[in-house]
């Protein structure tokens, strides 16, 4: 007899019976499963069975909360039904069959910066401190930092910027390769097509807006000129950039013969994706992050200040859960 053997005769009862489990797999505490019919789920009665701690939805999966002893449960649960438990990445493959576009499309974003959260943890707490060592006043009357008056201090306000640069300026080449990692292609071409938008050849893309017009470098096509100008700290541009090269790769993997694929569909695909990124998608990139910037500016120093921040402040949430309130760098380019 099972640990859990009750509760898991019930639990199958109770979730709709083996023919409404499409896939099964658990985490470090919960059951995850993705079913056929959701709402053929008791969800109260599930609840209240005794090694139960709770359930909920989350991107098209029916998450059941067991707590440390879940993969005991989950053995037991399995064995049971009858049926194979499969990997978590196949458990998110079949819950996008009930997910609206909405969700898939949050659920994709999530997917693409969730890798990168720890260089955007890390590169916020660096410029914090570095704010806090060379931008605040503290001493002589509130007219010097700390890294005015202490030649260790000034020398650690600059050498933090190394960190700070590397997340927040070169931004694009982290987004474009988690791109190409999420949607299966070859990711070193993502990390190249990232380095081509924030190229030192390039002027740097916070210096557009002091830079006059005549002194911006440019190519010379003869019938056309396109602006050498750099996409640092622009998530709009690198992102559209990214599925840009995805799916130049993905069509010319279709189109080319096997053999010759590893030379052509590199090629084919990088030097057409870097083209398109600083004559089209990028430009309408910068457009997009310059707006929505314009549109936060406005609402902070309208009349109705304090209503649009408590508004912005519940929409912002999800943008940094996902990376895209960096976007609003266009504020300050």
């Amino acid at each position: 007899m099972g640990k859990y053997e009750n509760d898991v005769k019930q639990l199958l009862t109770l979730i709709g019976g083996k023919e409404n489990i499409q896939a099964v797999s658990h985490c470090m505490t919960r059951m995850r499963f993705v079913l056929v019919d959701p709402k053929k789920a008791d969800e109260k009665a599930i609840e209240e069975l005794p090694s139960v701690k709770g359930t909920f939805t989350q991107a098209g999966q029916y998450q059941v909360i067991i707590g440390n002893d879940v993969a005991v449960f989950y053995n037991e649960f399995t064995a049971y039904a009858g049926i194979e438990g499969v990997s978590k990445d196949a458990v998110k493959a079949a819950a996008k069959t009930n997910q609206n576009p909405l969700q898939k499309i949050m659920g994709t974003l999530g997917e693409i910066f969730a890798p990168l959260i720890p260089a955007l943890i890390c590169g916020g707490l660096v410029l914090g401190f570095r704010n806090v060592i060379g931008e605040i006043n503290f001493f002589n009357n509130g007219t010097q930092s700390l890294a005015d008056i202490s030649l260790f201090w000034s020398g650690t306000y600059n050498f933090l910027w190394l960190i700070g640069e590397a997340v927040f300026h070169l931004l694009p080449v982290g987004i474009v390769w988690s791109i190409t990692k999420k949607m299966g292609t070859t990711q070193i071409l993502g990390i190249i097509l990232g380095l081509t938008l924030v190229s030192s050849q390039l002027l740097n893309g916070f210096s557009v807006s002091t830079t006059k017009a005549a002194d911006i470098p440019y190519w010379d096509f003869g019938f056309a000129k396109v602006d050498m100008i750099g996409y640092q700290g622009q998530v709009i541009a690198a992102m559209m950039a990214g599925f840009v090269l995805v799916y130049l790769e993905k069509f010319f993997k279709k189109i080319c013969p096997e053999v010759i694929s590893m030379i052509v569909v590199p090629f084919c695909s990088l030097v057409p994706a870097v083209i398109i990124a600083h004559t089209v998608v990028g430009p309408i990139g910068w457009a997009i992050g310059d707006a929505i910037g314009n549109v936060v500016y406005t609402g902070l120093t309208s009349d109705f200040r304090f209503l649009f921040a408590a508004v912005f402040g519940l929409l912002y949430a999800p943008l940094v859960m996902t990376g895209l309130h960096h976007m609003t760098n266009a504020i300050d380019s």
